[in-house]
């Protein structure tokens, strides 16, 4: 592992905090990069994210992705969490501290909104990051794809009634644009480019596909702290000017985090997962579909609504939050794999029974 690697969480506070900074010192820049948008979707950040999941789809072999079918019980892990567990787990929460732990502190009529952004956030698993994640952690990637592309295809059919049901209300307008452009920008091109590259570097022999990916490796993380800066710098103000409001939202979103990825991650170990697929499930099962769920929170809510800044405040707490959980995974690599009873030996094959 490089300097850089080892002190990313270093580095991620201060993008943190150089973002907050100069969002707030040069909000008319950031605003119109912030605007530089289709479907609700930001072009910048999204081609930030192909510089950061490329590489990790690049190590993708197609030809063995038949294997995923010994992933089983890590799929099953992951479903129940995301689709059984996450949504209802954070209107709870949503409910506990916002509507009424921490609501004498907050606008009393913006608190109904504040906890429909909350959900939005929840019903929506995360998408492009994931590789991300998965990577880091040295999770298995045919898993990883496999699971994120599945995802995707329930997302299209449960994430209106699902929010529907917790809303409250009758029916919902569904930003279809945002998600299916997401889709497409997140998984059906950058996988497509991706393998076609793959196969090049591959046919081209002479070590071109190692050297490839070890330029390639610098350049992610690199995007990665860059996509930091222009999250951060996009809430500058937001942040320098409701600072208490950012934290009360944050609480429930934290909370559900740690629990979700312990969740699947303790199920994953008590069903005999192997560890590279157990690491990726628990940052599948925790992390935020966050393009969808803001430009969800606008569509029905408003730009300026308690809805909006609470899939927001989900934005600026996703890269930190799920590094710690990278972290976390691997430094209980072998209290996992001593009681999953998969060790290092078989990574990439679960137990059968």
């Amino acid at each position: 592992m490089s300097i850089f690697e080892r002190y990313l969480t270093l580095w991620v506070a201060l993008c943190i905090v150089a973002g907050v900074a100069l969002g707030h010192i040069m909000p008319g820049f950031f605003g119109a990069v912030a605007a530089a948008e289709v479907a609700k979707v930001n072009l910048p950040v999204a081609i930030l994210i192909w510089l950061m999941i490329v590489p990790m789809l690049l190590k993708i072999d197609f030809a063995a992705l038949g294997q995923v079918r010994e992933h089983w019980r890590g799929v099953g892990v992951t479903l129940f969490i995301n689709w059984a567990v996450k949504p209802f787990s954070m209107a709870l929460l949503g409910s506990f501290f916002i509507g009424h732990v921490f609501a004498p502190l907050l606008p009393s009529a913006q608190i109904p909104s504040y906890i429909a952004g909350l959900i939005l956030l929840a019903a929506a698993p995360c998408t492009a990051m994931v590789f991300v994640w998965s990577n880091l952690c040295e999770g298995e990637p045919h898993y990883t794809l496999s699971q994120v592309a599945l995802n995707d295809v329930i997302m299209v059919f449960l994430f209106a009634p699902l929010v529907g049901l917790l809303l409250g209300v009758a029916s919902i307008s569904v930003p279809w644009g945002t998600l299916l452009l997401s889709v497409l920008l997140y998984i059906v091109v950058p996988v497509g480019v991706a393998q076609a590259w793959r196969k090049y570097l591959v046919a081209t022999g002479g070590g071109a596909f190692e050297r490839t990916m070890g330029r390639l490796q610098p350049l992610s993380l690199v995007a990665l702290l860059v996509t930091l800066v222009l999250l951060f710098g996009f809430q500058g103000e937001q942040i320098v000017k409701q600072p208490v409001v950012i934290a009360i939202l944050a609480v429930p979103i934290l909370i559900q985090v740690y629990l979700n990825a312990g969740l699947a991650y303790w199920l994953s170990r008590r069903f005999g997962v192997a560890w590279c697929v157990a690491a990726p499930a628990a940052l599948i099962g925790a992390s935020n579909f966050f393009e969808l769920a803001v430009a969800a929170a606008i569509s029905l809510f408003g730009l300026e609504s308690g809805a909006a800044l609470a899939t927001v405040v989900g934005v600026l707490v996703e890269v930190p939050v799920m590094l710690s959980v990278v972290r976390i995974v691997k430094a209980t690599r072998g209290w996992y794999e001593a009681g999953s009873g998969v060790t290092s030996s078989a990574p990439a094959v679960e137990a059968r029974r």
